[in-house]
């Protein structure tokens, strides 16, 4: 089970926009899939992906509602607030779910719709 701390250091690296704190809970063979694009496999890979998103946004902010785990798995839910280039604020709910390997992320799935992010 993870510390309320990991949980915290994950989503901070991400709120960051800090690519490199994020690959640091993957493992470097890790999958990595967002939303309904293609998954990303690797660091390069993830880290490309990652750093592509992170220019599409201002901001964002996750809050986290729930999380559940066992010894392999973990999903959590909750709303991240993004704030776009344009300085508009859109919240949308997510959830995600994670793998685990050797106490890393081996795979990372995020379930969420974009479209209100991206909207006219």
């Amino acid at each position: 089970m993870h510390s309320k701390d990991w949980w915290s250091s994950l989503f901070a690296s991400i709120d960051g926009k800090d690519t490199r704190a994020f690959l640091g809970f993957l493992t470097e063979d890790a999958e990595f899939r967002f939303a309904n694009n293609p998954p990303a496999v690797g660091h390069e890979a993830v880290g490309a992906g990652v750093d592509g998103f992170f220019g599409a946004i201002k901001a964002s902010h996750h809050q986290l509602h729930r999380i559940w785990e066992d010894a392999e798995t973990a999903a959590c839910c909750g709303d991240v607030t993004y704030t776009r280039l344009d300085g508009r604020d859109v919240t949308v709910p997510f959830v995600n779910v994670f793998y685990f390997r050797d106490g890393k992320i081996a795979r990372y799935l995020i379930h969420i719709d974009l479209a209100p992010l991206f909207a006219a």
